[in-house]
């Protein structure tokens, strides 16, 4: 009888601890987001780490893990596989993917502008524009990422033909520099904090910036909607009140970096970051938190700019009709607590 007695009581105790379990475990995923960042040491991305430092994302009772990839165009896949929920990376892809037939969409836009800079070698052969790429190796996160988008415009634009000179994607900072020291790439787009080491090394210099958005305008032709957190349209519209928490901690992050100095804003972030030279990464930051916007609403016109420079040289996107009001929502940064 004792047997029977502590079996039965062992059952219990074991559905028990199973049912809370299950409790604690449908609790916390209400709440867990997991979002794949396309390098959150550039500066481009700040808004991600410093939200993350500033405890916005616990604020809004959010557990949020953020995840480094190198290339936007590997968190991108990684979200349409369901591994992440959300992606911090350019709103272009969004345009992109609609061609495809999938439906995704920027939640909260950071920047107007992308913070990219075309640098190039400092070794011979000189060049001078984007029409001297011909036959050269042009350095990009990855194959199909944002950089790897506006390259091939720039060189388009200048005359060339996709084929008459080679994309390789070499990441950012230090694979990015090694691949100009190592002349496997004679240019190549890349963010801060790299450009400031290439620059302050004099191995490169800069073609064409666009980190400003004169300097956007000029290369681009218009505002250039870039950084942003984007997500599954599909589950954007399932989870609302998720996506409201994580706009409510983005736009505060991005109102902090209006109100703050680069040095204030530096000194949150981890200090791996500054790569040895917290000095330039101050001076960068003053210079190019401008790019943010204020309230993570796109930029009126952005999105027509970037479905033009897309289609310039994109075949998926010739003579397609793109929906630009499902590629991005002001609902929640208009929302926003």
């Amino acid at each position: 009888m004792t047997g029977f007695i502590s079996k039965r009581a062992l059952r219990s105790a074991l559905l028990t601890l199973a049912t809370v379990a299950a409790g604690a475990t449908t609790a916390s995923a209400a709440d867990k987001i997991s979002i794949m960042v396309g390098g959150y040491e550039k500066q481009i991305y700040l808004p991600a780490k410093l939200a993350e430092a500033l405890g916005y994302f616990t604020d809004e009772g959010l557990d949020v893990e953020l995840l480094n990839e190198p290339a936007g165009v590997d968190a991108e896949n990684e979200m349409l596989a369901g591994a992440v929920q959300g992606v911090v990376g350019f709103y272009d892809h969004s345009i992109d993917l609609q061609a495809k037939g999938k439906f995704v969409e920027s939640v909260v836009q950071f920047s107007p502008a992308p913070g990219e800079v075309e640098l190039v070698s400092a070794k011979p052969p000189e060049i001078k524009s984007p029409a001297d790429f011909k036959g050269m190796s042009l350095g990009v996160t990855g194959l199909g990422s944002s950089t790897n988008f506006l390259t091939e415009y720039l060189a388009v634009k200048n005359g060339l033909k996709l084929g008459e000179f080679t994309s390789v994607p070499v990441g950012a900072g230090n694979t990015f520099i090694a691949a100009m020291q190592q002349d496997k790439i004679q240019a190549g787009m890349t963010t801060e904090p790299t450009i400031s080491r290439l620059l302050k090394t004099g191995e490169a210099k800069v073609l064409i910036d666009m980190r400003t958005m004169e300097g956007t305008k000029a290369a681009l032709g218009g505002t250039y909607p870039a950084a942003s957190l984007y997500m599954q349209t599909e589950w954007v519209d399932a989870h609302k009140d998720t996506v409201q928490k994580l706009a409510n901690a983005f736009v505060k992050t991005l109102k902090f970096i209006n109100t703050h100095s680069g040095a204030e804003i530096a000194a949150k972030m981890p200090k791996d970051y500054y790569v040895g030279d917290e000095e330039g990464y101050v001076k960068a930051l003053d210079a190019g938190k401008g790019m943010f916007t204020p309230d993570g609403v796109m930029p009126e016109g952005g999105p027509e700019t970037v479905l033009t420079v897309l289609s310039a040289f994109k075949k998926e996107l010739q003579g397609k009709q793109i929906d630009l009001s499902k590629t991005y929502t002001t609902e929640f940064v208009k929302n926003a607590k």
